[in-house]
């Protein structure tokens, strides 16, 4: 026997819809869906823009004697002591305070002068050993004549860089310092560094024997 379809019920009006009816009704039409992709799309943009401006912000080097200096987080950033802080949390910060208090303010704008320069122009890798006495052998033009300074302030940019653990601006100053020794002899190095001689004649002979190796190589 063929079944007898039953009528369908009718909805009373009071009746609730059920929850298929409620989600379908809460779908967002195609223009709100239009409107809600634009709305993430300007998030977005707006998070990358504020990760650009950490990027390209700026961070304060504070001297031994307290003076600071504005410096580019990228330029800042090639000492790795003041990278670790930055990683730390520094950069959450619109502009953070790093003190370096075993520099000097004059030697810390001499090497902020050098690693805002080695962002542009990056330096030849020094050559071991030393090809030549004159630095602009060497490396490029700018770089000797940045080294050509007073021995104190030479001997105080080795002890910045090796604080602040800049690899390059090391690497150059020690350079440096083995040009102005190469092919000397122990008397014409003392002359050159202004070293007194505290060995007695004999003393001076019986080193000079127990080290004859090095003068041989």
């Amino acid at each position: 026997k063929r079944r007898q379809q039953q009528p369908q019920r009718a909805t009373h009006p009071t009746q609730k819809r059920s929850t298929t009816q409620i989600d379908r009704s809460l779908r967002p039409s195609p223009n709100d869906r239009c409107y809600f992709i634009s709305l993430s799309s300007y998030f977005h943009r707006i998070q990358y823009y504020h990760i650009m401006d950490v990027e390209e912000g700026t961070v304060k080097l504070v001297s031994k004697e307290g003076d600071s200096f504005d410096v580019n987080i990228d330029v800042a950033k090639m000492s790795e002591l003041v990278k670790s802080m930055i990683e730390d949390g520094g950069e959450d910060e619109e502009v953070a305070d790093f003190p370096l208090p075993n520099v000097k303010a004059n030697i810390l704008a001499k090497v902020i002068e050098f690693c805002a320069h080695h962002k542009e122009e990056p330096m030849t890798e020094i050559e071991k050993p030393l090809k030549s006495q004159n630095m602009a052998d060497v490396v490029q033009k700018w770089y000797a004549d940045f080294v050509d300074l007073e021995q104190v302030v030479l001997f105080e940019l080795i002890l910045a860089a090796n604080y602040m653990d800049i690899k390059p601006l090391l690497d150059l100053t020690c350079a440096t310092v083995a040009s102005m020794i190469k092919g000397k002899t122990p008397e014409e190095i003392r002359t050159t560094f202004n070293i007194s001689n505290d060995f007695s004649p004999e003393e001076e002979a019986q080193v000079r024997e127990e080290n004859k190796w090095c003068e041989e190589a």
